[in-house]
């Protein structure tokens, strides 16, 4: 298994920031705490509050695809539809 690195993007609506910030907060301890979780930071940009990054390290991508269906993120995803402006996600492999 080789090791996966996600960065994630995602900028909340303009009225929805607080929202948005508190619901990804929630997300921090329960997902380091999961099988494969290397390493889980949240970043928020310092000049535009609504944009916000995820920086995951993950053992395996199978162990990531477990955490993207695991109810706490899917329960995320529900009570944070239509909140959300703009997500990517790039899966990323390390090369040096």
């Amino acid at each position: 298994m080789s090791k996966l690195t996600i960065v994630a993007h995602i900028h909340a609506k303009a009225d929805k920031v607080d929202f948005i910030k508190d619901e990804l907060v929630k997300l921090i301890p329960i997902t380091r705490a999961e099988a494969g979780c290397i390493q889980y930071d949240l970043h928020q940009d310092n000049e535009d509050p609504a944009h916000f990054l995820f920086y995951e390290n993950w053992e395996s991508r199978e162990l990531w695809q477990t955490h993207m269906n695991a109810p706490h993120l899917t329960g995320y995803m529900e009570i944070t539809d239509g909140a959300i402006e703009k997500f990517t996600l790039n899966e990323m492999s390390s090369i040096g």
